[in-house]
């Protein structure tokens, strides 16, 4: 089968997209389809250009908003054009943040005919906008830690309303970009003034001091609970993507009812949100019990060390299989006479 693994883009998340990608697109090799990497700014990768990036990895600091810059196309409808896009039998998102995270890209997928993975323009809006996410799970009774959104709240209403330590984070972002735990008013405005220096919407959210889980949904079954146990104080970007930084531990050594109930909520979740294929959903067990869910991600990392791959592995699923099983749901669904993608 003909797949091209879609990456990279101009947010600032590209790195991470692109460390993805490029394992993507290997491990599809060596399940035996025929593959081309595709870089949505810049074209289609040469096998030189996918060595490199595999040697690189995903860099200590994303990229600047001068680089980004340099890299902006206006024009979403580009990757649709590629002769390497338009004649594969699938898409594979790799993509991460911004227009190939938020339904954007998706919604002219769609009306391109073309075949993808992930999720559809209405799970994507609702998973990648964290209002949107925990009005959502406070509908269908899925404990979220309270929230303001910003820029509107002043720094000292959210720390009135919410109290320290407080999270701050983007609204719309991922890979835990510009998230901040901040313990008095002075980290709190410098919280701020960084997310107002990326013009980002802001969540003030209350910070629950527990256990972080997170469970993998494939296919509508859930993976292994894994936990993860950052050396910073929150799972934050350089946690998740500097070697040492966190220890990732699949399956959780946790009590059977425990994981049972956190893939429970999870599978929820991934319904609530009207998400497709797979997704990852993280939370944290407070030192009273209570479960949290934090967030939905619905194209996480796909890197062979992120933690949906780690699940799967757990659940004794290769990262080439895994790789492919997401493949074929794509097909799956869009032979399905109903409705696909969120509807």
């Amino acid at each position: 089968m003909r797949v091209a693994v879609l990456m990279g883009g101009n947010s600032d998340e590209r790195d991470v997209s692109l460390g993805s990608g490029v394992q993507v697109a290997a491990a599809l090799r060596e399940a035996g389809h025929d593959v081309v990497a595709v870089d949505t700014v810049r074209g289609t990768l040469s096998p030189d250009e996918e060595c490199q990036l595999r040697r690189e990895g995903v860099r200590a600091l994303p990229p600047s908003n001068q680089a980004l810059d340099l890299l902006y196309t206006g024009d979403m409808t580009a990757p649709t054009e590629e002769p390497d896009v338009k004649d594969a039998d699938v898409l594979f998102l790799a993509l991460h943040g911004g227009q190939g995270e938020d339904g954007t890209l998706q919604s002219l997928l769609d009306i391109a005919g073309l075949v993808y993975t992930g999720s559809g323009p209405i799970g994507c809006v609702l998973a990648m906008d964290k209002d949107l996410t925990k009005r959502r799970f406070r509908n269908e009774g899925i404990l979220t830690p309270d929230w303001i959104m910003g820029p509107g709240p002043s720094a000292e209403e959210a720390a009135a309303r919410l109290g320290f330590p407080l999270v701050v984070k983007a609204a719309r972002g991922g890979s835990s970009l510009r998230l901040r735990l901040a313990h008095d008013m002075q980290e709190l405005r410098e919280a701020v003034e960084e997310a107002d220096g990326y013009d980002d919407a802001v969540v003030f959210e209350r910070f629950i001091r527990g256990r972080e889980f997170t469970v993998g949904i494939l296919g509508g079954e859930a993976l292994p609970v894994g936990e993860i146990i950052p050396e910073n104080e929150t799972f934050d970007y350089e946690c998740k993507y500097q070697p040492g930084m966190a220890a990732e531990i699949f399956p959780a050594d946790i009590p059977t009812e425990l994981a049972r109930r956190l893939q429970e909520i999870a599978l929820q979740t991934h319904r609530v949100l009207r998400l497709d294929d797979f997704s990852r959903v993280d939370f944290i067990v407070a030192e009273d019990g209570g479960i949290w869910c934090l967030e939905a991600n619905n194209l996480p990392g796909m890197t062979k060390n992120s933690l949906v791959p780690k699940a799967a592995q757990a659940a004794g699923i290769t990262f080439p299989d895994l790789c492919d099983r997401i493949v074929c749901l794509a097909l799956e669904r869009r032979r399905q006479p109903a409705p696909s993608h969120g509807a």
